[in-house]
């Protein structure tokens, strides 16, 4: 059961332009890198639309992870630095693993990377530079081929036993300080998103190419985000899951410009981390 929409109308929202993915002849595809002579960085063009964006902090407790493909869940961490990448992996790794294997109750977890973000105006979110920008395009991380093959990538002697189990990637989302009111995440009702409105794009890195979702617009998409997190709490975003069973396997997401955001809001600062979860059964 989901969402009841007359609840969700009497909800506080703003309205908001996010970028869906424009157009396009043949398969999307961005490079991660200086592109070669003549070609251009991306064919994946923006299409805004103005959209209402709900407040999930009043209903937080009626969303769900397998349902609406997202969840905000508290999480305080121990972590005094999240620009020091020793103590990030030293530290918030192990508690985050323990605290997503308990949480999805899940057989096993493995943390195969992360990206800090700071919000610099006027610059573009380019691979390779650190700090990250926030991403500015409605996207799902994975797809169904790129899901499994993470776990080929990352676990290539397990991969085929783990692979006949359910396999979900999650990412564990949080501000680096609070309260957030600069470029906050904004995440799609997976329930209210249709396979066609999906679109496999490629992600050319030097040496591999991944692929994610880009996002066309559907009038029926439903928007929500969480104002003013704190330092304490955190988002769980589905990028992918294996289950087939009617759950919500893709959850796009996107960052925002929030209009009622004050002029002297101190820039996002926030840290995604990017999980295998297995389940056995």
């Amino acid at each position: 059961m989901g969402l009841q929409q007359s609840n969700i109308e009497s909800l506080p929202f703003v309205t908001a332009e996010l970028n869906y993915l424009a157009p396009v002849a043949g398969k999307p595809r961005t490079y991660a890198y200086d592109p070669p002579p003549g070609e251009p960085r991306t064919t994946a063009l923006p299409e805004p639309h103005i959209v209402p964006i709900f407040d999930a902090r009043l209903i937080a407790d009626a969303i769900s992870l397998d349902r609406e493909g997202f969840a905000l869940v508290r999480h305080p961490t121990a972590v005094r630095n999240f620009y020091d990448d020793k103590e990030v992996r030293s530290v918030y790794y192990p508690a985050a693993e323990a605290f997503i294997k308990a949480t999805l109750k899940a057989d096993r977890v493995f943390i195969f990377d992360h990206t800090v973000r700071k919000r610099v105006e006027g610059t573009d979110d380019v691979r390779g530079v650190a700090p990250r920008q926030p991403a500015t395009r409605v996207h799902v991380d994975q797809t169904d081929l790129s899901g499994r093959n993470r776990v080929r990538e990352h676990l290539p002697e397990e991969a085929d036993e783990l692979l006949k189990g359910r396999v979900q990637v999650i990412n564990l989302w949080r501000p680096i300080r609070g309260p957030l009111r600069d470029a906050p995440l904004a995440m799609c009702d997976g329930q209210t998103v249709a396979p066609g409105d999906l679109v496999a794009s490629d992600l050319i890195y030097p040496n591999r190419n991944g692929e994610t979702y880009s996002v066309k617009f559907n009038p029926n998409h439903r928007w929500f985000y969480v104002p003013e997190m704190t330092a304490d709490e955190a988002l769980l975003l589905k990028c992918y899951d294996s289950a087939t069973d009617g759950r919500t396997r893709f959850g796009p997401h996107t960052a925002f410009i929030d209009p009622t955001t004050p002029a002297d809001a101190p820039p996002r600062e926030s840290i995604e981390l990017r999980t295998l979860v297995f389940h056995k059964h």
